[in-house]
This record gives C-alpha cells, structure tokens and sequence, in this order.
C-alpha cells in the first residue's frame, strides 16, 4: 500500500472542509485538540472478534487507541500494530486502562473472526473490530477517515485499500485527546499515553481541590 498522508484525497469521504480543519486538530498540540471546536470521534456500533456486538460506550472508563487498516494490507497496519504492542508492554501496570481498537476499512474481506486472528498475532489485548460496509462508512466519518480501495489485479481478493494513518489517542469519556502518526516508536507512543494519563489526573486533583 502506497502511505499517503492523513485526509489525502478525503473531499470523496467528508466534506472538503471538515477535513481540512480535522487535520490541523490532529496536528496540534494536546492542549489546544482538546478545546478545539472539531469533533473527532462519536457513537458506532461494530462486531468483536468473538460476534458481540459492541459500541462507544462499551469502552468507557477506559483509554482508547484507535488505528483505521485492514488485515491485507502490505505494510503500514502490521507496523502500527507491531508499535502499539511495544507501546503496551513498555506501559507496564498504565496498559491495563488503555484499550488499542484496531478497525477495519475492509468489511468485505475482514469478517471478525480474521480480525480476531489478526490482532492476536500482535498482542491479544489489541481488539479488532468489523461491521457492515455502512457500519464501516458511519464511523470512520465519525474520525475523519478516509479510506478506498484499489484493483491490483482481476481477482478482488488481491485489492489494496488507499487509507488514512493515524492512531487516534481518546480519553475515558471518548473525547479525543491526539492523534500519533501510525509509525510513531512503541516508545514514543508510550510516552504519549503515560502523558496524557497523568495530566488527567493533576486535572481531576485540581478539581477535587476546588471543589468547596
């Protein structure tokens, strides 16, 4: 797969607008994504690897890393995946409030149990997610994810899928905090998270301080 930049192409997915304005979030430091007046992410409704249906809400409370790719594709989603593992053991104890989300943008070929497979081979805490073509469709407009797919040949089981490539970092009440290029370091992605974790807490102590 050709690694285009995050929102190339995307006007065919989302208004051109919103894209352009989803991207300069993305792009942004962690305060200024979280009073930005974009939305990135939303409800959705996708299917576990072991045929449960789940939603947003089935992640509250927790920390979610949430990476768009498809269980085909040549290079850059078996390289996040690889990242996010090392980012989970390098998390140590903090791992067990963060869940990675891995979500499909091939629900033809990608039935959960592939996912499930998948995921596996890279950490079995790392979740993959399937769904319909339109289940697909709501939430990647939900993220600003733009996704299409290319012949590489007369059989469509050899298609390639052209994608966006972020890991979306989400807080525990599903707002967005910020997005990491999909080849950021395990390390780096760490870091990241560890960061983010503990700058809720100072916030959540600040308010537990002024509360009368």
């Amino acid at each position: 797969m050709r690694r285009r930049p995050i929102f190339s192409g995307l006007g065919r997915a989302i208004p051109f607008a919103i894209a352009v304005a989803t991207a300069s979030v993305l792009s942004q430091p962690l305060v200024r994504a979280a009073n930005s007046p974009v939305t990135i992410g939303g409800p959705f409704t996708l299917t576990s690897p072991d045929g449960t249906t789940v939603t947003e809400q089935t992640y509250r409370g927790k920390w979610l890393l949430v990476f768009f790719g498809y269980t085909s594709c040549p290079d850059t989603c078996p390289t996040a995946l690889l990242e996010i593992a090392a980012a989970l053991e390098k998390l140590g104890p903090d791992a067990d409030k963060l869940q990675p989300l891995f979500i499909t943008v091939d629900p033809r070929r990608d039935t959960p149990t592939v996912m499930g497979n998948y995921t596996q081979s890279f950490d079995p805490r790392i979740v993959g997610l399937a769904g319909t073509p339109q289940q697909i469709a709501a939430v990647a407009q939900e993220y600003g994810v733009y996704y299409a797919p290319h012949k590489s040949g007369p059989d469509a089981e050899n298609d390639v899928i052209d994608h966006s490539t972020y890991l979306y970092l989400m807080d525990p009440e599903g707002k967005f905090v910020r997005g990491l290029d999909a080849d950021t370091p395990g390390e780096r992605i760490a870091e990241v998270v560890r960061g983010a974790m503990a700058k809720a807490r100072e916030n959540a102590s600040h308010r537990g301080r002024s509360t009368p």
